[in-house]
């Protein structure tokens, strides 16, 4: 990865133009706001409707995920860039599988992502730009439905899908530290800490094949004590998700997708930062199958309001295969 500054008149930007340059190149200053969008800080912005339906017991599906976000996605005020421009693609590959625990559908599913991108802005004053690429922090995610969905076979499935009951269901989602990461780099692809992801959602059907969903959700996030030579430090950040899901036949759905977060706020070096999030985000969904296996699906989402943090859109291009 390649990191390409213009820092020629700035004394902090000349220290650290030479620190990022040390070893032949750093990372751009938007990963933190473009891996973010799998991990840490924005990770709150995914919006993820039928998180919690249903599958027969032993389903098993893998898939490949392809998004494109554009606008101001650095989520992290303690870096002095401003004047944001971002084009970030990045890919995904995922495995999941349902599974019965003490009874219960669970879903586990395991995911591996790649970013690349360029980022435009303003540091110190001075034009900056970056180029960045490489695999991220691998997430794991088990879910469990507490109430309303036993573990069935294919056959209970068609009856539950017939008369759905209401669900109450609990997730818990990891973030290992498996990106690259360099200490002596001012931001990195990973993240160099763990994180983890409670939540708690709830689905109400209703009339004409429609469900609405409900969820809230807490990030917790480790200490990162490489953080060009000191720590940073990342308050809990709280998730409140809305989804109102539409069936139109066995595999074809749609939904509308709002979410509200709070919280994240960061301290560097025991420094606080002014970087407490009050953001919310708004999307829609589309999910069609095709051919009995497979399956694709189109998101869309974009700020609704950004009081800190990144503001800008994003499209999400999925597909799926089932294997059994």
């Amino acid at each position: 990865m390649r990191l390409l500054f213009e820092l020629n008149k700035s004394p902090v930007g000349r220290m650290l133009a030479q620190i990022l340059s040390s070893r032949g190149g750093g990372t751009c200053l938007c990963v933190i706001g473009v891996m973010c969008w799998f991990h840490g800080t924005a990770t709150a912005q995914e919006m993820t409707p039928r998180a919690y339906w249903p599958a027969p017991y032993g389903t098993k599906l893998v898939g490949l995920g392809y998004g494109y976000q554009t606008g101001d996605i650095v989520t992290d005020p303690s870096l002095p860039l401003v004047g944001v421009d971002s084009t970030i693609h990045n890919g995904t590959v995922f495995y999941q599988q349902t599974i019965s625990l003490a009874g219960r559908t669970t879903n586990v599913q395991f995911e591996v992502p790649y970013v690349d991108g360029t980022t435009k802005g303003t540091f110190e004053g001075q034009p900056a730009s970056a180029n960045v690429s490489g695999l991220g922090d691998v997430r794991a995610t088990i879910a469990v439905n507490l109430v309303g969905a036993p573990s069935m076979t294919g056959e209970e499935f068609q009856a539950f899908r017939q008369n759905p009951k209401p669900i109450v269901a609990t997730s818990l989602k990891v973030v290992a530290p498996t990106g690259e990461y360099e200490a002596d780099k001012l931001v990195n692809v990973g993240t160099n800490r763990w994180a983890a992801k409670i939540k708690l959602g709830y689905l109400q059907p209703m009339p004409k094949k429609t469900v609405l969903e409900l969820a809230a959700g807490v990030w917790f996030f480790e200490d990162n004590d490489e953080f060009l030579g000191t720590t940073r430090e990342q308050q809990p950040l709280t998730a409140l998700d809305l989804h109102l899901v539409k069936r139109f036949r066995p595999g074809f759905w749609g939904s509308i997708d709002a979410n509200y977060y709070f919280g994240g706020r960061t301290t560097v070096g025991g420094t606080e930062r002014a970087d407490f999030q009050r953001n919310s985000r708004l999307g829609v969904s589309l999910v069609y199958p095709f051919k009995r296996r497979h399956a694709v699906k189109v998101s869309f989402s974009g700020g609704l309001v950004t009081e800190s943090g990144g503001d800008y859109n994003t499209l999400v291009l999925n597909y799926f295969y089932r294997l059994e």
